[in-house]
């Protein structure tokens, strides 16, 4: 078939039905920072068929009690809007399903997650129509990315100890970084943590602190000369959360280390107004929770407009990829299998040892690049049950 006809079978390719599954697997221990505290992983699953038997899927997200919202969601409004579009027409699909987080007195978080589950899998079915990795799709040429992993959680006891021993897991596992949790206890104990990390790490290891928005400007600007001469890469979220762009434009002014925040912003809207606020140097959106890639991507060209470098939060199985199709960013976040079983066992085609020298490489295949493990699926949807 010419090239051609093949352009014009995938433009008139339609939704014909989406499928959803939600997982939960316990935790081998708790994930615990300064206001958080994760027992399972968890995840929804969702398919987009097409009437050419292409069929796009992607899994995102750990929310544990309002799984079953989202999948209502997703069911009840968003699949009746796609039914019959055709599946190339994604900025259409996503201004459609957006309508799902006008109703005033809804709770957003729902439907901002219905709509990414389905943006990410109309993506993968997307680039799959077309051949192509979702980072080549989206212009971006990065064959490997460096990464860093998300970790340093507290532990009841060894906590020092125990950072020691990650620190060297994540050098012999390829990871080439740590970014810290910070913020549940003092200053000074949190700082000792740091300085740890980085004299266990050595010079070329990537460090970097998570406060999860647990402190005062104040206290942040404290922690920031306590921690001054160790390199960090930046300081995450240091700041309270209801005066935020103002504090952390002063911390980024004051304190000398680049700041990191946008994970807890909604919209590409909120992630402008923290870059007008000149209040970041990395923007950290998270797809998941801010209604997509597609939504995703135009905080990217923001970020792009005003010198800020783009990370996507977590869920590596969409964002190293994104990552790598975007020019203004340079790295991406990972877990350890511990606190990420999903990507490690839910990916079929993910190797045993994915991670080399600090660095991954990208997988070549159409769309997000993954096969799902069918066994693990179903073992890790028993635990949602």
């Amino acid at each position: 078939m010419p090239k051609t006809d093949i352009a014009f079978v995938a433009a008139h390719v339609q939704i014909t039905r989406i499928e959803t599954i939600a997982l939960r697997v316990k935790l081998e221990r708790a994930a615990t920072g300064s206001t958080l505290n994760l027992t399972h992983r968890c995840a929804i699953v969702t398919r987009v068929h097409t009437d050419a038997g292409v069929i796009g899927e992607c899994f995102l997200g750990n929310d544990d009690t309002l799984q079953p919202q989202i999948i209502a969601m997703i069911h009840s409004e968003l699949e009746p809007l796609l039914i019959g579009r055709p599946v190339v027409a994604l900025e259409d699909a996503w201004q459609s399903t957006r309508k799902a987080t006008e109703p005033f007195l809804r709770d957003r978080r729902i439907a901002l997650r219905a709509q990414a589950c389905v943006d990410a899998a109309l993506q993968d079915a997307i680039a799959k129509l077309a051949g192509l990795p979702i980072n080549i799709l989206w212009g971006g040429a990065k064959a490997e990315l460096p990464v860093f992993a998300l970790g340093g959680y507290y532990r009841e006891h060894g906590d020092l100890e125990a950072l020691r021993d990650e620190v060297e897991e994540l050098k012999n596992f390829g990871i080439g970084g740590l970014k810290i949790k910070v913020g549940k206890k003092s200053l000074a104990e949190d700082a000792a943590r740091v300085a740890l990390v980085r004299e266990a790490g050595g010079p070329d290891f990537i460090v970097a602190a998570d406060a999860n928005q647990s402190w005062s400007r104040t206290e942040a600007l404290r922690f920031a000369r306590m921690v001054n001469g160790l390199d960090l890469a930046w300081l995450e979220e240091p700041c309270k959360w209801d005066n935020d762009r103002q504090d952390l434009a002063i911390v980024r002014a004051v304190g000398g280390i680049p700041i990191t925040a946008g994970q807890s912003e909604l919209s590409r809207f909120g992630c402008r107004d923290l870059m007008t606020a000149d209040a970041i140097d990395f923007c950290n959106f998270d797809a998941y929770w801010g209604g997509g890639p597609t939504e995703w991507r135009k905080v990217a060209a923001l970020a792009s407009a005003f010198g800020v470098t783009t990370l996507q939060h977590i869920e590596p199985q969409i964002g190293l990829m994104m990552a790598a199709g975007i020019a203004n960013s340079h790295l991406a976040e990972v877990f350890l299998p511990w606190r990420d079983p999903f990507f490690y066992r839910l990916i079929g085609n993910m190797p045993e040892r994915p991670f080399a020298d600090g660095s991954y490489t990208l997988p070549t295949g159409a769309g997000w690049g993954i096969t799902l493990d069918e066994e693990y699926l179903q073992f890790a949807r028993r635990g949602a049950e």
